[in-house]
């Protein structure tokens, strides 16, 4: 199936503004990101931004770049003023991989582009793996999903969930480093699955999808899938088990994509 990329590029970030345009080994992080997904086998890749300066930087690796506006509530949005500016026809395949995402696998792309396509009842794919940690289980910033028998999405969440009722009340209330690191992975009675955040779409969906108002539940979760479940659309979910991307939201996250990044090309100029 063939397929184009929007990759949305806000300037701004709430944790590490300007994070795009930092330099990993010469290169701005979000040229990192184009690069890897051009190897997706994708008919044409996008940059959509709010920001002059991001539009001069991918012109600078030759990237299909499209000023948007900067009052998008959300990447999505951004996505598809793109998509109406490119005159995108309805049966097109869109993923929306996030800018930060210089490591993102490019199989990962072909993953959820295949998902869509095998199944008849999704009106968009996305992807999860396994939560093996303690540290994942528990943290808010990593996102959870439950699928039901059929691998489609039932909820998303910053919770743990779902919550092990015979499990967890050993250490809750008041979870420490301690009593969270006492509770094994292995005794839990169902899988644990982290949301990965590359979503694939059609053209027409997308323009349904922006119609929608925020649902309560996307608004306490700030998660805008959840506007999909909660106007009764279904998400198909591929459990993937390549865990090789990391998301820089945090200047942690910038050292180990960097010191990642800066190994490989020191290895490859060996």
């Amino acid at each position: 199936m063939s397929f184009v990329v929007v990759i949305p590029a806000r300037y701004a970030s709430t944790r590490l503004s300007g994070k795009l345009l930092r330099s990993i080994a010469g290169k701005p992080l979000l040229q990192h990101t184009y690069e890897q997904v051009k190897k997706s086998g994708a008919q044409r890749v996008f940059i959509a931004t709010d920001n002059q300066r991001i539009v001069d930087a991918a012109k600078g690796f030759a990237a299909e770049v499209v000023l948007t506006s900067t009052h998008h509530p959300s990447g999505t949005d951004r996505i598809a003023e793109l998509v109406e500016k490119q005159g995108l026809s309805e049966d097109v395949v869109v993923v929306n991989v996030q800018g930060d995402e210089p490591l993102i696998p490019p199989e990962n792309i072909q993953s959820v582009v295949t998902k869509l396509a095998e199944s008849s009842k999704a009106d968009m794919a996305t992807l999860c793996i396994p939560i093996k940690s303690n540290k994942e289980l528990f943290n808010p910033n990593v996102v959870k999903v439950v699928l039901d028998n059929q691998g489609y999405a039932l909820y998303f969440s910053r919770s743990t969930i779902p919550w092990s009722r015979d499990v967890f009340p050993r250490h809750y209330p008041g979870f420490t480093k301690k009593n969270i690191n006492a509770i094994a992975i292995d005794e839990l009675q169902c899988p644990y699955y982290r949301h990965i955040g590359l979503y694939a779409y059609r053209v027409d969906f997308l323009k349904r999808y922006v119609k929608l108002p925020p649902d309560p539940l996307e608004k306490v979760e700030a998660l805008e899938q959840l506007r999909v479940l909660a106007n009764g659309y279904k998400i198909q979910v591929e459990i993937s088990s390549n865990d090789s991307s990391i998301g820089v939201d945090t200047e942690e996250d910038l050292r180990r994509v960097k010191a990642i990044i800066e190994s490989r090309y020191m290895s490859s100029n060996d």
